[in-house]
């Protein structure tokens, strides 16, 4: 599986560079802090997979990468994606990384 680093997405962020973000929580957890990609949660991840790209880079973030990586599994058995990075470390990272106030539980 491929991953990128909180630290590559911020840089593809400040370049303005074309990828989709999906953040595969659930929507409470959405709520209370994103990173301001789309919300599917992961229980609805094949379901509304015509919502996924195919065609740019698509990062897929949770909490700590765990659900993003089991989203990434299905979508690539089920669907054969092939443009899919996992957020290594989730929001988590990121509140690390760049915004310590970010509200995560």
């Amino acid at each position: 599986m491929k991953e990128i680093t909180v630290q590559e997405l911020k840089e593809k962020m400040d370049n303005k560079e074309e990828f989709q973000l999906i953040d595969v929580r659930e929507t409470f957890e959405y709520e209370t802090s994103n990173l301001n990609g789309e919300n599917i949660p992961l229980g609805g991840v094949l379901i509304e997979a015509d919502r996924i790209s195919q065609d740019i880079p698509v990062i897929v973030q949770c909490r700590s990468g765990k659900r993003s990586a089991a989203a990434i599994m299905q979508l690539e058995s089920a669907l054969g994606y092939t443009n899919l990075y996992n957020l290594k470390g989730g929001i988590l990272a990121w509140q690390e990384a760049f915004d310590p106030n970010m509200p995560v539980y």
